[in-house]
């Protein structure tokens, strides 16, 4: 069996971990299309955090207390930065990080694209999955807010980052995705893929820059593969971070019967053929939807791989 999962970062890192252990158990191959929307260019640096959180937190050295960057982090760099007045102070650089980035960077400059860079770091640190970036062009969220009395459009980074959000914001705009080609590989495992799964990621800032790219769109909603998402909203609430911010900005209700509307059914011209929703929220109905109602806290490993066998059990 082949799996393909599109992901983003701290909370679709979390869901691979389940995904990884199941398909383990059940022989499979796993596939992680992963959010580029994030990436940005910081002291001369090529950032990639979803791509980042997902290969640490597979290869064992994610930060559990933080949940992104890496476990026992220093931060020389960054006070070294500060004492110099470089901006943006804003945006924290970590010792070990900052060695990550400064050979993504040297390979990207050498002209080798982000997927070719995505599978030499992954030498490293051997994820047990391939993890593919939605595009190898350049893709980025950027928010429109109001500051200093003007409308304006800034990078995702400083919207979250700097803001934490808390600015006037009335859309995200991905930048660059009409023009973006799906990265090496992306088109041919969703071509031969058993099943692909939509992770319990931001609906808004996560997975849309994924579908943004036209063709990926195109080849996962009328791909041969049934799709099967996971709700990130359980109870009215997100599973993590700012997803209900972002719903509330484009109008959506913070709810998995919102989210899996959002999403749509494919027989409607949608991306879904099922929708998980937690068990608080039990009897939700999405017209032209499969759901079902499982425990979705991702607590441990294996209750995150019951979560997968759950997806999969949905669309047999």
């Amino acid at each position: 069996m082949r799996i393909v999962v599109l992901t983003g970062g701290i909370g679709g890192a979390r869901f691979l971990l389940g995904v990884r252990a199941h398909a383990r158990a059940i022989g499979a191959e796993v596939t992680a299309v992963v959010n580029v929307g994030d990436d940005v260019r910081m002291h001369g640096l090529q950032i990639c955090p979803d791509l980042d959180s997902v290969m640490y937190t597979l290869g064992g050295a994610a930060d559990p207390e933080r949940g992104w960057g890496r476990v026992g982090e220093t931060w020389v760099v960054k006070e070294e930065l500060a004492k110099y007045g470089v901006e943006p102070s804003w945006f924290g650089l970590g010792d070990k990080d900052t060695a990550t980035h400064l050979v993504r960077t040297t390979m990207l400059n050498a002209g080798y694209p982000l997927s070719a860079v995505t599978a030499a770091l992954c030498e490293r640190w051997q994820p047990g999955i391939t993890m593919l970036p939605a595009t190898d062009d350049r893709l980025e969220t950027h928010v429109v807010v109001d500051l200093d009395g003007e409308r304006k459009a800034i990078h995702f980074q400083e919207w979250w980052v700097r803001y934490r959000g808390e600015v006037p914001t009335h859309n995200f705009v991905f930048r660059g995705a009409d023009a973006a080609k799906p990265g090496a590989g992306v088109l041919d495992a969703i071509a031969s893929a058993d099943i692909v799964l939509v992770a319990p990621s931001n609906p808004v800032v996560s997975i849309a820059p994924v579908l943004a790219v036209p063709a990926l769109k195109e080849a996962v909603a009328n791909g041969p593969a049934p799709v099967v998402g996971v709700s990130p909203i359980i109870g009215g609430s997100p599973v993590r971070g700012m997803a209900d911010k972002c719903l509330n900005t484009l109008g959506v209700e913070v709810s998995a019967a919102g989210v899996g509307r959002m999403y749509g059914p494919r027989a409607d011209g949608g991306l879904l053929d099922g929708w998980l929703v937690d068990t608080t929220d039990d009897g939700v109905q999405i017209p032209g939807l499969r759901t079902r109602a499982v425990p979705l806290w991702m607590s441990d490993e294996q209750t995150t791989a019951k979560m997968v066998a759950d997806a999969l059990e949905l669309v047999r």
